[in-house]
């Protein structure tokens, strides 16, 4: 057992906040567009410092899409900041026509994802938005898992050329990465060794199963906890080397099942080393209005749950 503890709890959306403002500080090419939700996204510190390369385009997403593939031909790099739901169900066809067609440079940043963003209910609370995305030719997708990574991540795909999906959330998780981490893109990260069962976790999950593997361990089971923090371009490597030694997998992301991390992992898994897995996630529903936590526990995204999913899969080895 590797005992992972954390000081302190911040909320992701500030990581992207603090990571937009010092990337504007090194970039001049940087600029940021809003949909009507500057504090919601953390945008206002960039808002204040850079206010000739901050646009404020309302309650119209579709053309805040339109105006950052623009922005792109002159060789601005646009950061677009709004919740998940909107930067994803309600634009895809502006992504796909005027973003992902043509391989513009815009980087789609998007706050309160999956349940987690509780009481809002279920129109806001996307679950499909990491599949959609990962489906889209040309895209990288992103889903950090707390605080420092998601302030990584932001400085960082700056430097890719090229359209990412960057997603976050809004409840105050523990932070638990290094402060100084340096992100690279499609690179998973081994948090702790393990022998009998690998676990895959993005985004919110991964501190959960951080809690899981100390569970197992309690039981006896060695199990090995992966950080997927980047969902496309998948790191394929890391996935099967893990397996390898293990011989079954858990994953566990904040998402529908369908479409997400885990369907990734089953493909690379039955093209190149056929095991056993087990999914937590949603499953095929729609969310409600909820505690964060409480609607966590309700649809099976717990710690609990992770512990018992990956005493399953063991046992289908």
């Amino acid at each position: 057992m590797t005992k992972y503890t954390f000081t302190e709890k911040q909320d992701t959306r500030s990581g992207f906040g603090a990571g937009l403002l010092e990337v504007g500080r090194s970039n001049e090419n940087v600029v940021a567009l809003c949909a009507d939700l500057t504090g919601s996204l953390k945008m206002t510190a960039f808002q204040k410092e850079f206010p000739d390369r901050f646009f404020q385009t309302g309650i119209a997403e579709a053309n805040m899409m339109g105006l950052a593939a623009g922005m792109t031909i002159g060789g601005k790099i646009p950061y677009t900041g709004t919740f998940a739901n909107f930067s994803t169900g309600r634009v895809y066809d502006q992504i796909r026509q005027s973003i992902a067609y043509s391989e513009k440079n815009v980087k789609i940043c998007a706050s309160h994802a999956g349940l987690t963003l509780g009481e809002d209910g279920a129109t806001h609370q996307i679950l499909e938005d990491l599949g959609m995305m990962k489906m889209m030719p040309n895209m990288v997708v992103i889903n950090p898992c707390d605080y420092h990574q998601t302030k990584a991540a932001t400085i960082a795909i700056a430097d890719h050329h090229g359209p990412v999906y960057l997603r976050f959330g809004r409840p105050k998780m523990p932070v638990f990465t290094p402060e100084d981490q340096t992100f690279r893109i499609g690179k998973a990260i081994n948090f702790i060794a393990g022998n009998d069962v690998s676990i895959f976790a993005t985004g919110h999950m991964l501190w959960y199963a951080i809690e899981a593997e100390a569970i197992l361990s309690e039981q006896g089971i060695s199990a090995e906890v992966i950080n997927i923090h980047t969902i496309k371009p998948l790191d394929q490597e890391a996935i099967l080397h893990s397996v390898a030694k293990t011989g079954c997998a858990v994953t566990a992301e904040e998402h529908q099942i369908n479409g997400g991390l885990g369907d990734s992992v089953a493909q690379t898994l039955c093209r190149n080393h056929p095991a056993p897995v087990e999914f937590i996630g949603v499953n095929n529903s729609f969310g409600e209005s909820g505690k964060p936590l409480e609607l966590l526990d309700k649809y099976g995204l717990s710690t609990e749950s992770i512990v018992s999913a990956a005493e399953k899969v063991i046992g289908r080895k």
